[in-house]
């Protein structure tokens, strides 16, 4: 799957990049500097905005999950499922 907004770019980040970073701006590890660039570009990008709340909603609904509570089955199972996400998206 593409994404349709993949290219754009505001604020200094492309929305690839946005999708990338966003994990570490909901757990509070990026760099203010980076913060404050990733926000800049939600000002401006509808699509990426769209995105940021379906993972923050997502969040909510789901809470956090750590690996240690998972059985090994369904951990594999989550892993061959990213793995195979990541193998389509670069195909």
């Amino acid at each position: 799957m593409r994404w349709p907004w993949r290219r754009k770019e505001s604020a200094g980040l492309s929305c690839q990049e946005m999708v990338e970073l966003v994990n570490d701006y909901f757990e509070g590890a990026l760099p203010a500097s980076e913060a404050k660039r990733f926000e800049a570009h939600l000002d401006v990008c509808d699509g990426c905005t769209t995105y940021v709340e379906q993972v923050r909603r997502t969040i909510e609904l789901t809470g956090r999950v750590s690996a240690d509570v998972l059985d090994k089955g369904t951990r594999e199972g989550l892993l061959q499922t990213f793995r195979d996400w990541k193998q389509a998206e670069s195909t």
